[in-house]
């Protein structure tokens, strides 16, 4: 048996003019082709205005309007921006006063340390998790150890504790340490540890209680910079769920105690899109007010190219 319907007529349609009809790009916004030797911010400067192109550049603009008017530029960090050779870069923004404050997973002091020790990290888990000898480097585990008794002793953060043993035992490699240039610089670095994560919880002689009140009283610091945020920004760069979750933890408890906190930025920089930097970093936070940008790319390029860029854009 066939249907009854016969193809529509289309003899009756109305149209638009082109020239009329509202479109959302233009030649106007199109990329324009790089000369030899005309440098990074031509190149950021022809990027198509579209899309992730116009994201940088705002981005770009925000970080360094919020650094030109001494504004907070807070710096959240997963440990990957570090085992991707980051740390040049991270630095000589805190040296310049555009980073104001950096904020760290647990991993992050234990690559950040093994950098400042031997110049290397990031072990080869796959060749050493079948037999046991993951995450048992000795020094490592030494030396963050003594940092977490000394904060307990000293009533000090982690990553202010972390900063303070490398300078003190003056490592081999302690200009390319993040927690170093903080602890140098006087910029403040807090470690926001999640229990059985990181390979320092697996040795007899870390001490959990001494680490969480530490790590507690870094989610303290890092909350009384983000009641200051206001006109500023906040970059979450690889953390897909434990920097996220502190945020926004933070952003409630100082909206709470009465802080005017409406107008910011944040940024959210990763290789893929993950629901809870989305949710809690670009979303949640600006919804009353400001602007959240998410950039889809890999650290190792984007993070340079943005920090370039803020630079150059500072400079003029």
């Amino acid at each position: 048996m066939t249907h009854t319907f016969k193809p529509i007529d289309l003899a009756n349609i109305k149209t638009v003019s082109l020239s009329k009809r509202k479109s959302k790009v233009t030649v106007d916004d199109f990329a324009k082709p790089l000369k030899k030797g005309s440098g990074i911010k031509n190149f950021l400067d022809n990027l198509p205005d579209i899309l992730a192109g116009k994201n940088v550049r705002s981005v770009i603009s925000a970080i360094a309007n919020a650094s030109l008017n001494d504004k907070i530029v807070l710096f959240g960090m997963g440990a990957h921006v570090i085992k991707v050779g980051l740390n040049p870069i991270v630095i000589d923004l805190m040296e310049r006063g555009i980073i104001s404050a950096v904020a760290m997973n647990g991993a992050g002091i234990i690559h950040d340390l093994e950098v400042a020790l031997d110049g290397k990290t990031s072990e080869e888990v796959n060749e050493s998790i079948d037999d046991g000898s993951f995450g048992m480097t000795r020094e490592t585990c030494d030396f963050i150890g003594k940092a977490i008794t000394a904060a307990d002793k000293n009533s000090k953060g982690l990553g202010e504790s972390v900063g303070q043993i490398i300078l003190e035992n003056d490592l081999k490699f302690k200009d390319k340490s993040i927690l170093a240039a903080g602890n140098r610089l006087g910029i403040p670095i807090t470690i926001h540890i999640a229990i059985g994560t990181d390979i320092i919880h697996m040795h007899p002689d870390f001490d959990p209680k001494s680490a969480g009140l530490a790590s507690h009283r870094d989610f303290r610091t890092f909350a009384s910079i983000v009641s200051a945020l206001e006109g500023g920004v906040y970059l979450n760069v690889g953390s897909a769920v434990l920097l996220p979750e502190v945020f926004l933890k933070a952003i409630t408890l100082v909206r709470n105690l009465g802080h005017d906190l409406k107008r910011f930025t944040t940024v959210n920089m990763d290789f893929i899109q993950h629901y809870r930097p989305l949710t809690n970093v670009v979303n949640r936070p600006t919804q009353k007010g400001g602007q959240g940008f998410n950039l889809v790319g890999h650290h190792e390029i984007m993070l340079p190219i943005i920090a370039a860029g803020v630079i150059e854009e500072i400079d003029e």
